[in-house]
Order: structure tokens, then sequence, then C-alpha cells
């Protein structure tokens, strides 16, 4: 046991080393190594609380069966809070085996507005915990709390020592990205390779490329290319693309300043493809995730099955007609339930969303199709074993096992014969009210709920369901009817309800609306997907009935989830069909003249990317960025132009660390790169027991738009790509979701085959 001193001693170490020294710095908690028993009566607690003192320690025997962490609460009032203030918060805690704990300095009133938290999942070993912010609200009266319930069992918690220190600025960070902005993973030899200088001046520097052994290979001299708008930053241009000689650790140097290492490589890339495709078996819902194949750590049970206090997937009602009267502005609900369970879970929460549960599928198949088109049967993607799942081996592609797991789950969310609105799918399932994190899905106790069907959803439903049924028809026959079914009476059951819309909400129910008010590309992407399978005329003819037939489908800004027409569009011009010979011109035409148009971007771009969106960096940018390099990437597989190639290998550079703040963007590939997704489950970051982001996770990127407390704390003003922060807290620039993964793995695989 470590003496209670000794406790004093490291708690002023924690907050010496969290702030820099300052005489005017302040202890505002009473007695925060708990030697003074007079001042104990200044805490309280929830009456499921018991809590005790001893001299070093106050703890608490916590009643189980709670929902909510908030349900059982050990407390501290009269904290004064002055905005723009610094402060430490530190403490030393330990508890019964598992025991949640969130530590919350915070208003005392509703909202609630929290400004320092600590969340751990405790153990009886003391655990010592330190978290620096900076107050953005005034609060005259706030409150320490520790938010202890969500338990099953009761469980006894102990909080050793408590500080909240005031009056100090904390210490400017050390070190930063390196002026030199480099793929910190690897550059193809035959491919273009440059990095990008950040420097004012304009003046031309010398570069030097250095071996991992410290010798001189290459150098010359910079390009200066002014300034860079959507950095707004001033760049020049190191190119040592004349460079092929493969190897591992190298280095830029441009004075004092030096790069991250990286390789150049050809094969870096099929482990990017293996990774990012990994991700969705770590998202299941309603299977058990077995540590074996998942990896140390991302092992757990299987989430929303029914089982306490979990209330399920398997048997879920729909909102009821007054929530309904608030969401949709009329009333409906249903008489039936339905078992949902299954899918993956779409972002850092639990919720499971048809319209991103859709193109998340279909570019995962197209990871498959776009192999069995064009890699003359050679690629890896085809394989049965190429993924660590519980189908490895079972004779059916990985890939297409993976996409099954959610196919299934976009089936299950039809409404159900006889009932209104009969063929038309859910809009989305999750929870009545946002659960709290980190937490695991077994553990989320929030009521599930089916909202309204929308016809965006339904026209998912058929196109996803149209391109299993083409790809699964050599391998599950049974299997690819009963898709090819679900996709003709989900197109059916839209045409007529055509504008059963979801609409826009404040975001309380629990979920995000992923509201679409039109759908008229998703009617072009559904018929052309059953075109494609059926080579039925009927389909063709409704596609090319569709605005979107010879429109203008791509976007300075890529496509999305809610603009899916050139995905269609892409379909159209790579997957073998009947078309004739001028209709598949024309349309391969148009995808190469928005390729052209794409690489007239990435030549104006500091950073080497194909992205230059009117208003500002969106949400998920990244992903935007990768569906620009799918369009070019298309481009070179119905062309052979190679010009297309090498422009997608350098966007995917920004991707990798060549940006303004010098990261990757992938979890586990280069120096440095985002590891602090914000997640429920993979909260590492937040609570050391839980399982980190996994290698081969997107981060979302840059959002102008700056949709979080957190990001608008630390990055008002920001330049559109330095809109991004590496933060848990910050889900408006830094969560991860299927649909953002999905294009990942496409262009990764892409990258790894084309040569």
């Amino acid at each position: 046991m470590t003496h209670p001193k000794a406790m004093i001693g490291l708690l002023a170490l924690l907050a010496s080393h969290a702030l820099a020294p300052d005489a005017s710095a302040a202890e505002l908690l009473p007695d925060p190594a708990f030697t003074r028993p007079a001042l104990v009566g200044d805490w309280w607690a929830t009456p499921n609380i018991a809590f005790d003192y001893s001299p070093g320690a106050l703890c608490g025997s916590v009643a189980g069966g709670t929902a909510e962490p908030w349900d059982a609460i050990l407390g501290l009032n009269g904290l004064g809070i002055v905005k723009g203030e610094h402060y430490s918060f530190s403490l030393i805690a330990s508890g019964g085996p598992g025991g949640p704990m969130r530590a919350l300095v915070q208003q005392a009133s509703e909202p609630w507005t929290p400004e320092g938290e600590i969340v751990r999942r405790l153990s009886p070993d003391k655990q010592v915990l330190a978290e620096t912010f900076t107050a953005g609200q005034d609060h005259a009266g706030a409150q320490l709390v520790f938010q202890l319930g969500g338990s099953e069992k009761p469980w006894r918690f102990c909080l050793h020592s408590a500080s909240l220190m005031t009056g100090q600025a904390p210490k400017p960070a050390s070190g930063g990205a390196s002026a030199i902005r480099v793929n910190q993973t690897a550059y193809f030899p035959d491919g273009p390779k440059r990095a990008t200088l950040v420097r004012k001046g304009g003046a031309r520097s010398d570069w030097k490329l250095v071996s991992d052994s410290g010798e001189t290979v290459a150098s010359g001299k910079t390009k200066a290319s002014g300034f860079d708008a959507a950095s707004e930053l001033e760049v020049e241009t190191i190119d040592f693309s004349d460079f092929a000689r493969t190897g591992e650790g190298y280095r830029l140097v441009v004075g004092g300043e030096t790069s991250p290492p990286f390789a150049i490589s050809g094969g870096a890339y099929a482990g990017l493809r293996t990774d990012a495709l990994s991700y969705f078996y770590k998202v299941r819902s309603g299977i058990e995730i077995l540590e074996s194949l998942a990896g140390k750590g991302y092992g757990r049970p299987a989430g929303h099955n029914g089982q306490a206090p979990n209330r399920g997937d398997t048997d879920v009602g729909c909102l009821n007609a007054k929530t309904a009267r608030k969401v949709y502005g009329a009333d409906w609900s249903c008489d039936y339930r339905l078992d949902v369970a299954g899918g993956w879970y779409d972002a850092g929460d639990f919720g499971k969303y048809v319209v991103n549960g859709g193109i998340a599928a279909a570019q995962l198949m197209g990871v498959y199709e776009r192999a069995l088109t064009f890699s003359r049967g050679a690629s890896p993607a085809l394989g049965d074993g190429l993924l660590r799942i519980p189908e490895a081996g079972n004779g059916i592609p990985d890939i297409l096992d993976e996409a099954r797991w959610e196919l299934d789950f976009l089936m299950s969310m039809a409404v159900p014969e006889g009932q209104p609105l009969a063929g038309m799918a859910h809009h989305k399932v999750h929870g009545e009210g946002w659960p709290s994190g980190p937490l695991l899905p077994h553990r989320d106790s929030e009521k599930r709920i089916l909202h309204r069907p929308s016809t965006a959803a339904t026209l998912n439903l058929a196109a996803a369901a149209a391109q299993g049924a083409r790809l699964f028809a050599s391998f599950d026959k049974a299997y690819a009817d009963r898709l090819l079914a679900a996709a003709v009476r989900a197109y059916h059951a839209a045409e007529a309800n055509p504008a059963l819309y979801a609409p826009a909400t404040d975001g309380s129910f629990g979920g995000g609306d992923y509201q679409d008010d039109d759908v008229s590309d998703e009617f072009y992407w559904a018929a052309s997907e059953l075109y494609l399978t059926t080579q039925d005329p009927v389909w063709l003819a409704r596609a090319k009935a569709s605005p979107h037939w010879s429109g203008s489908v791509f976007y300075p800004d890529g496509f999305s989830w809610r603009a899916v027409a050139a995905l269609a569009r892409l379909q159209l011009a790579s997957v073998p069909s009947g078309l004739s010979k001028r209709d598949l011109n024309q349309v391969r035409a148009t995808v190469r003249e928005a390729a052209d148009a794409y690489l007239k971007v990435q030549k104006k771009q500091g950073f080497g990317l194909m992205y230059a969106p009117r208003n500002g960096y969106g949400w998920g940018s990244n992903q935007s960025v990768i569906q620009t390099m799918i369009v070019v990437a298309t481009a070179y597989d119905v062309s052979g132009e190679t010009r297309y190639l090498q422009a997608v290998r350098e966007s995917m550079d920004y991707i990798l660390g060549r940006n303004a703040l010098g990261m990757s963007y992938v979890t586990g590939y280069g120096t440095t790169y985002s590891r602090n997704q914000f997640s429920y489950m993979f909260a590492a970051s937040t609570d050391p027991s839980y399982p980190p982001p996994p290698r081969g996770a997107l981060a979302g990127g840059p959002n102008s738009g700056l949709a979080d407390d957190y990001a608008i704390s630390k990055l008002k003003g920001c330049a559109p790509q330095a809109c991004y922060v590496d933060d848990s807290r910050s889900f408006s620039t830094n969560e991860i979701a299927i649909n953002w993964n999905a294009p990942l793995a496409w262009i990764a695989s892409f990258l790894a085959d084309a040569r």
C-alpha cells in the first residue's frame, strides 16, 4: 500500500507535469488528499451510494442495477470556474473490477455543460489520472461529480485524492509536424514522388533525399508554389519522382528540417487493403467478436442481441406517434415489431442507418467487383481467406461474406407484407436517446426504435441488394435470388411512395437524421444496378429516363450517401453489361471528363490532392477526397491511361501525411497518425480499458463546419485544410464510419493491384 503522504506527493508531481510552474496557481478543492475529516461533509451522494471516509480515502458502496452513468453520483458543489482560465484536473482512484467512472467538472444545472472530464473503467489498483482544460464558460457555482452508474452489480469506489488547480498555463506542445510534408507510408517506385515544404519567402531551397543509413541518394531544388488557399500556407514542392530505388527509412532534408521516414515500395497498399477491410468485422452488430480473429483487445460479446441490460435489435418496435409528430410533423407508427439484428454499427455510436449502410455495402462489394473485372482473376481481393472472419474458408470470397452481414440487415429493415408501406425500408434503427460513452455495445441500455420508412432508404436497399444478387449468383444461387427479389420489391415500393423523405432533426432523438429530400439519384442508382444484374431493358429504360443519365453527376467534393448518381455512372462505365457501344462510350466519356477536371484541380493544390470544394472542407472530407480518386481510378480502368493512375497515387499522399497538418489520417499508417477518433467502443484515449481505433481506420478529416464544442473551442478561424483535431471529443472532425472505410478499402485495393 502507498503511504498517504506519498500519494500527496504523487498528486503534486502530477500537477507539476500537467502545468507550467506559476506562483499564482491555486487549489480549488478543500482537501485534495482527504486528510481533514471535517471537510468530508462538503461531499454529497445520491441515495444509492453509501459513502464512508478513512484518512486518505473517500469511498462509496455503489448499488447495482443502474442503467446510466448519472444514475449514481458522488459530488462536490461550490466551485468557481472562469471562462478562458486554464485548469489541471487530477485524481487517484480505484474501484471494484470493471467499475465505471466519469469524473466531470461541470455546470451545476441544466444543461450540465462539462468543462473537464476523465472517464475510466476502474480496477482495484490505484490509477493516477489527469486532464488539463481551458474553461469555455463562466460558472459561479460549478460542481465536481463522479458519475458511477451503469453497473449491473454492486461495486465499491474509492477516491484517494482529487485536485483542481487553476492559475497556470499549459505547457506549449513540444515538437510538431515537420515543415516537410510527405506520404509517411510509401511512394511507388514508378509513380510520382512529391512532397510539400511549408516555408515563407518563395525562394527556391536545396533539398536532399537520404537513405536509412544517412547516405544522400538524390538532391535538387524546390519549386515555389506560392500561397495555398486551402491550407493558408506558403508552400514549395519537392519532386523526387526520378528516384526509383526501393527501400525503407528514406527522409527528405531541407536546411534544418527533416521529414518523417517513408518507404519507396510497390507493396504497401496490400496491407492497407486488408486492414481497411478488417475494420468491418470489428463493428459488426449482433454477433460475438472473437479476439482470436479481431486481435487482442477487440473481442467482445454480441451487441444489441437482447441480452440484459441491452434491449437489443431482435424485437424492435416503431417510434411512437407522439414522438413521430415531433420528428415528422405528422402521426406515424406501426403495430409490428422486427428482428433487425446484425449489420454494422454506422460510426462512433451504435445507430444503424440504411442509407449509409447501402453505399458502404455497395463500395465494399465494389472492391470485389473491381478486382473481378480488371485484375484478370489475380487480385487477392477475390479470395476466400483474405480476412480473419468467422466465414473464412466457406468457399465464398471474404469480401462478399462481410458484405452479406450488412445485406441481411438491409433486407430485415423492410416493412412486412400486409402492412402500410409494405416493401419500403425503415430509414434507421437506434436508441431512443444517446447513450453515454465510452461504452461497449452489449452494455448499451437504450431502448431501440425503428424510424419511419423513407424512399431513399428503400432505394439503397434496392441498389445494394441488386448488386449483391449478381455477385453471389456464382456462389449461392438461392441467396442471390432472394436478394434480387428484395431489390425488385423495394424498387416498386419506392415507385409507389416516391417522396417519403427523412426530415432534418435537431439530433435529440438518439441518432443522426441522414436527411435527404432529393431521391432522383437513388432511383437512377437502383435502376442501374438492377439493369446490370438482370440485363433487362426495362431497367435500362428506367435508368435512361432519369435526369442523371446524361446530366452532370460529378461534383468538386466527390460523391456520398446523399449524392449517389456518380456511383451509378461509375458502375455503368465499369461493370460488364449489354449496353450498346454508343451508350457505353458515352458513359465512359463522362467519367474521363470528370477525371480530367479533377486532374486540373490537383495541379493547383499545394498538397497534391484532387479536392477543392466551393464552400470549405465538408464533414468527412477525407472520404470525399477518396471518392474523387475513385472516379479517376475508374477512368484509368476503362481507358488504360497511366496519367490517371499516377494522379490517384499522388492524391493518396494527402491521406497519408502530405497535408497541412503533416499527419496520416489512417490509424497505424505513418509516423504521426490519427489515433483518438470519436468512438464509443474504440475509446482507449478516454479510457485505457477500451481498445483503440483499429489499424486501418480512416478519420473523418478537416471539417470547416466545426460542429462540436471541442472543435469550436480549439479550431476557431482555422484554414479549411487545418480544421481537424485528433481528439475523441471532436466528432465532427474525427469520427470513424463504415461509409468512410469502404472507399478507403476500395482505393487501397486499386492501388495494390493496378500496374
